[in-house]
């Protein structure tokens, strides 16, 4: 009895779903063991008690939001590609197949929004879904379609989603209140944090997306969950509100087959699940855009990544790492060696100087700028023990020497470089090059002349140009 009564409940459950042929649009059956493509669409047709004052009045039923989620072969991850509505695309001419068993091609249009391929003109998911195939380069397999009672139905079947807002929304138009941090949606409430436009943003269809793809990543979660997977109560109420809400292709319109992809879905890491949203820029051809267009390049590139079935998650993981290696290897480069001084050369460079500034400069170099150096580094020196408590001079010995008046040292500075600066004929500097010995006859540096160059022996050089 109990087998016979699961049969009767999983037709029951079956007589709850919509199908409609889509013909060549998509694909034949469902394979488990292959990459597949599902459009998901959403409409704004006022159908459902209570849905009145939702969407156009008089719609024939757009395809208001649109989904295509790829899934892996695999199954170890998965891209949900959001389409803006208002993107322009060609729609091309599609069969549709009537009531009757007949079918008619319903023409196609040019540079149109997108939303326009349902509904208008007797155009049925199979035209969105060969619109998709022409405008991205990846055919979906399949399609399911859910109205405004879909959004209300399973997110209370559920128990409700949680949604965070950064900011409190009080939307007259969607009414929807909500204060800022983590919330609980469902029914009605779900039905306006979908559908608002005027509570984030800049109040259009691109941020309308960002919501719509937080919230459909939270519903994900909650239906894959194992407070509603053990539940029977919840699953009875989740397949009920499913098979009600949703309109399929007739390849998946049984229960078996919906089921498979529901466990084929399961397999898939909700953390590996990427949102993203077609790349798109503002039509050029409207002086005040208000529809977007494929942005050249990037656009593309997502499309083929899908195609190849290449992993998001792999590509941002891997983006992440080469960055994280280049920022060290720029660490590294910016940390360097640090050579020790007897190994720096440094050449001197007569370039307009008064005759003898190399000299002079050379004789800087060797002697006040070095005094001025040792000077500078005991004051350092003496300066970090008086700082340090507890630390003082050793006894017997005197301490730190008082910092000196650097105004005289100044003004020496000053006038060498005004005489430095005095105009004077161009020539050469006749002073050679020299190697400066150190105490206890050590190299320190090699100083020379402008017409002097040493053998190079691979040291790092300091040029500094007199002018």
């Amino acid at each position: 009895m109990a087998g016979v009564g699961g049969y009767l409940y999983l037709k029951h459950l079956e007589g709850n779903v919509t199908t409609t042929d889509v013909g060549s649009a998509g694909s034949s059956s469902f394979k488990k063991d292959e990459a597949f493509n599902i459009l998901i669409i959403g409409t704004d047709k006022r159908t459902g008690a209570g849905n009145e004052g939702y969407g156009d009045k008089g719609s024939v039923g757009h395809a208001d939001t649109t989904i295509l989620l790829h899934v892996a072969e695999d199954r170890s991850n998965a891209t949900a590609l959001s389409i803006p509505r208002d993107l322009i695309v060609d729609i091309p001419d599609c069969e549709t197949t009537q009531e009757d068993g007949s079918t008619e091609i319903v023409p196609g249009e040019q540079d149109v929004r997108f939303n326009r391929s349902l509904g208008e003109d007797g155009r049925d998911a199979g035209c969105t879904m060969r619109t998709v195939a022409e405008a991205t380069g990846i055919k979906p397999d399949h399609f399911m379609m859910a109205d405004f009672n879909a959004v209300k139905t399973l997110t209370t079947a559920v128990d409700g989603v949680d949604v965070c807002v950064e900011k409190a929304v009080d939307d007259p138009k969607s009414h929807l209140k909500l204060p800022a941090g983590e919330s609980k949606v469902e029914g009605e409430q779900a039905l306006a944090f979908v559908r608002t436009r005027h509570a984030f943003g800049n109040e259009g269809d691109l941020d309308r997306i960002k919501v719509q793809q937080q919230f459909l990543g939270s519903l994900m979660r909650k239906m894959a969950s194992g407070d509603t997977l053990t539940s029977p109560t919840k699953l009875v109420k989740l397949a009920e509100a499913a098979t009600k809400a949703l309109t399929v292709d007739k390849p998946i319109g049984n229960v078996g087959t919906l089921k498979d992809i529901a466990l084929e879905l399961k397999k898939v890491p909700t953390k590996n699940i990427t949102f993203m949203t077609v790349p798109v820029i503002d039509n050029p051809a409207e002086p005040k855009p208000v529809t977007v267009v494929l942005k050249p390049g990037t656009a593309e590139q997502v499309f083929s990544t899908i195609r190849n079935d290449i992993s998001f998650t792999e590509v941002e993981k891997k983006e992440k790492a080469a960055k994280k290696k280049e920022a060290a290897a720029v660490a590294a480069r910016l940390e360097g060696e640090k050579s020790d001084p007897s190994e720096v050369r440094v050449r001197i460079l007569n370039g307009g100087a008064p005759a003898g500034s190399a000299q002079q400069e050379l004789n800087y170099l060797q002697t006040t700028a070095e005094r001025h150096q040792v000077r500078e580094r005991g004051q350092r020196a003496g300066r970090g023990r008086q700082d340090h408590p507890g630390v003082r001079p050793r006894p017997g010995r005197p301490g730190p020497r008082p910092r000196q008046d650097p105004r005289p040292v100044r003004r020496r500075h000053e006038a060498r470089r005004e005489r430095h600066q005095r105009p004077g004929p161009a020539h050469h500097d006749p002073h050679p090059r020299q190697r400066l010995q150190g105490p206890r006859g050590q190299a320190r540096r090699h100083v020379g002349g402008d017409a002097g160059r040493g053998q190079d022996d691979g040291r790092p050089e300091v040029v500094r140009q007199l002018t």
